[in-house]
């Protein structure tokens, strides 16, 4: 029999419904400051657990959090997604026909491409032969814009890639989708699509960029974990999240429902 939900984790799921998802640090910050508002038991390195508490009472809902890494920096993050329906249908309810048909080919684009993304041109001649109905672009660039701040696409300098939310939610869909095409981490065995591919044709194993810069760190003479061939690409730097403010004071800034708290509680907010 599953436990029940206490204040500490009906604080983390609502917040995790206002935001979507949030990456590790925040995660563990607001672990930390829901079992301490709450006078909850924590301790610091059982966030998975304390997920999986709040995962029982949500399967019956076809709700999980659930945990996955972003292809661009290779943070870990936190996501709620819908186990009940694993492809774009399930954005029905905030877009429109013509606008899901967009986005159906803004995937398209991605996958085919080489480095995971899809320039704002390419998506705007894609515009114009929607079967639905034809976009007009400033429609086109509203509705891209929506796509970004819904978290489902990222957006830099022109070039649009899956989001880290998108991918965790629609994982199976796009492996079902794009079999052919779609590949997984050598290292991670996640859906890979911004990562660099073995050269040697009889190989050419994927790995997210990431996952290169972990794998390779420090090799002078970095060779394909498979085939063992000279790996030509560039090896990026592991990458470092630049320096924040405490958990606490991380997890305080949160939007969560509105408790009472002590006045050291409010002093520590206010300086926040």
């Amino acid at each position: 029999m599953s436990r029940p939900l206490g204040e500490s984790h009906k604080r983390f799921l609502q917040t995790m419904m206002v935001n979507g998802i949030i990456d590790g640090a925040k995660a563990r910050a607001l672990h930390r400051h829901c079992c301490e508002t709450h006078g909850a038991h924590y301790a610091h390195d059982k966030l998975d657990e304390f997920i999986e508490v709040i995962n029982a009472q949500l399967q019956p809902m076809f709700m999980q959090i659930r945990k996955g890494m972003s292809e661009e920096d290779g943070l870990q993050y936190h996501a709620l997604v819908n186990m009940a329906e694993t492809d774009v249908t399930r954005m029905s309810t905030d877009y429109a026909d013509n606008e899901l048909e967009l986005f159906r080919k803004t995937m398209d684009l991605i996958v085919d491409s080489d480095n995971g993304t899809a320039s704002s041109t390419d998506i705007l001649n894609c515009a114009d032969s929607l079967q639905t109905k034809k976009l007009k672009k400033r429609e086109t660039e509203h509705v891209l814009n929506r796509l970004v701040q819904d978290k489902w696409l990222n957006e830099k300098n022109g070039d649009y890639s899956l989001s880290t939310r998108c991918i965790m939610e629609m994982e199976q869909y796009i492996r079902m989708l794009y079999q052919d095409q779609v590949k997984v981490c050598h290292i991670c065995h996640n859906v890979a699509l911004q990562c660099q591919m073995c050269e040697n044709p009889t190989c050419g194993i994927k790995i997210h960029t990431p996952c290169v810069a972990r794998y390779f760190k420090g090799r002078t003479d970095p060779r394909c974990p498979a085939c063992e061939d000279f790996w030509p690409h560039e090896i990026p730097d592991v990458y470092r999240p630049p320096s924040s403010q405490s958990e606490t004071q991380s997890a305080a800034k949160e939007n969560t429902a509105p408790t009472p708290r002590s006045t050291a509680q409010t002093r520590r907010t206010r300086r926040s």
